[in-house]
């Protein structure tokens, strides 16, 4: 079994100001941290999945259809498939946000690249 850290061994995606991105998946579960920065360009956006957050640190302003709830460390909630939802940081410290997908997202295939080319390797 391989072990991760997505603070040293996981490739890093810069999304776009303010935002990064790294991912790690399992059979039937991806895991996706996003850094967000204060001041970072939002996102407001739907898929046609359920998505669940958890913030780890840092604190936001998270918008998710008409409700706008400040979340912090040890925040979770689940957004709805179809609702327009982003995040927006506050304060002056980096949010870090896990999101969860089961199953993995067909569209960040390209983030767990980096396991598919160990997995050959080995």
């Amino acid at each position: 079994m391989k072990y991760y850290n997505f603070f040293e061994n996981i490739p890093i995606e810069q999304v776009r100001k303010g935002v990064t991105r790294a991912g790690w998946q399992g059979e039937n579960v991806m895991l996706v941290m996003n850094v967000l920065e204060p001041g970072m360009d939002v996102n407001p956006h739907t898929h046609t999945f359920e998505q669940v957050a958890f913030i780890m640190k840092g604190r936001a302003i998270y918008h998710v259809g008409d409700q706008h709830e400040e979340v912090g460390p040890g925040s979770v909630f689940a957004i709805p498939a179809g609702v327009p939802h982003y995040i927006e940081p506050i304060g002056d410290e980096p949010v870090y946000n896990l999101d969860v997908f089961a199953p993995p997202r067909d569209d960040y295939q390209h983030l767990v690249e980096h396991q598919r080319q160990e997995s050959a390797t080995s």
